[in-house]
């Protein structure tokens, strides 16, 4: 059955909350990390979050919806924060790899919209604009992920 404009709206805010729960998870590390080196990171991943939120946000209105401007209430989003505070306390390492599971929420989210296949072009153009800097994002944690283990 094909999607309604209100189900492409909701696709959509369903991004930006989880993009908007990002870019918090991003501030927080950014505040309690030792390192400078990832300090400046997180800080930049989260202004990146909040630029994409903004995008998002505003396809949701070229829908004619009312765009959400905060993150989700969810007991998912919940644990997950209390996963990184927990992991503050452990150090760098622990907290990178609860940024990087965080990241595999965001990824997993996006990869769900972009297999919607009911979606209208311009409403997909921005979803694969977004998805572009959430790839980039999650490999790189990944990456510093791994780098530290060896």
């Amino acid at each position: 059955m094909a999607h309604t404009n209100q189900d492409h709206i909701r696709l959509v805010n369903d991004l930006v909350e989880t993009t908007i729960d990002s870019a918090d998870a991003y501030e927080e590390a950014a505040k309690d990390v030792e390192g400078a080196r990832y300090k400046t990171l997180f800080q930049q991943r989260a202004q990146e979050r909040r630029s994409i939120a903004s995008d998002l946000q505003d396809e949701v209105r070229r829908l004619g919806g009312e765009a959400r401007d905060h993150g989700a209430v969810l007991a998912a989003a919940h644990r997950a924060f209390i996963n990184l505070k927990n992991a503050l306390a452990k150090g760098d390492e622990t907290l990178i790899n609860e940024v990087e599971a965080s990241e595999d929420h965001i990824k997993h989210r996006f990869e769900k919209a972009l297999g919607d296949t009911d979606v209208d072009t311009q409403t997909r153009a921005a979803i694969e604009k977004a998805w572009t800097s959430v790839k980039s994002g999650h490999d790189q944690m990944r990456d510093i992920k791994h780098m530290l283990k060896h």
